[in-house]
């Protein structure tokens, strides 16, 4: 009895453990440390991305965050942080607190064509029917026939951000995968620059723009929040964080 009642406090510590991971590193404070100016009155997105909005969010993928030593765990926070910060970036070069004060910003595509249904909203700025449909889904919404959920439910909006950060689409493996150091190159990857690090992640994102064409300025901004969130964090950046020589995945 002894016995069953240790692995059952085991397992429930266990998971409670997994549950409170993302918020024993992103409290609230480092939250708002993140993202300063996200209410400004200049930000479309004022008052939309709360904290409990993440954090119910996160909760829904168990792994997410979640994976392998601390400094592992915070790396891959930061960098879901940096990327969606650059997705939303209100910043400019001399903002007030720097231009990596003012991620997300907004939670809406700037300058939509306003006869498309499914342009970027939220965090990681969904675009594509395909990838709305695989979303809601996944997810359990109906995000065909109402895509706009993306922008007007918190909770919902971060919800697409991490499906997409966890998930795969081939011959992409998913950013999550990349940032716990489980993706293994294959020879392709290997021929094409593609190596295992932060730069990856911006390849999987919006590689066919931003990587195999040297400094880039976007990339660079990519790399701007994602230095700045591992510093707030502790956390070191790993190697390979940029894709200056990396060739996209369709490339």
């Amino acid at each position: 009895l002894f016995a069953l009642t240790v692995v059952a406090t085991m397992n429930t510590f266990c998971y409670v453990s997994a549950q409170q991971g993302v918020a024993f590193i992103i409290t609230e404070d480092i939250f708002n440390e993140f993202l300063k100016h996200r209410n400004d009155g200049a930000c479309a997105a004022k008052g939309f991305y709360t904290y409990n909005s993440f954090i119910l969010a996160a909760n829904r993928f168990p792994s997410f965050g979640n994976v392998g030593n601390l400094e592992t765990r915070k790396r891959e926070l930061a960098a879901f942080f940096a990327q969606t910060s650059h997705e939303t970036t209100g910043g400019w070069e001399t903002a007030p607190d720097g231009p990596y004060a003012w991620g997300y910003c907004f939670k809406e595509e700037q300058d939509a064509d306003p006869e498309e249904m499914y342009y970027g909203r939220g965090p990681i700025q969904l675009t594509g029917k395909n990838n709305y449909e695989a979303a809601g889904k996944a997810l359990g919404y109906d995000l065909i026939n109402n895509p706009n959920i993306v922008a007007s439910n918190p909770t919902i909006s971060f919800k697409t951000a991490v499906w997409f950060w966890m998930n795969p689409q081939p011959p992409k493996p998913s950013s999550h995968i990349v940032m716990i150091g489980k993706w293994s190159p294959s020879g392709s990857d290997t021929a094409a620059g593609r190596v295992p690090g932060y730069g990856v992640v911006t390849n999987i994102i919006n590689g066919g723009v931003e990587c195999g064409r040297g400094s880039d300025s976007n990339q660079e901004d990519r790399i701007g929040f994602y230095k700045k969130y591992c510093d707030i964090l502790g956390a070191s950046y790993g190697s390979n964080i940029d894709c200056n020589s990396q060739r996209s995945f369709g490339g």
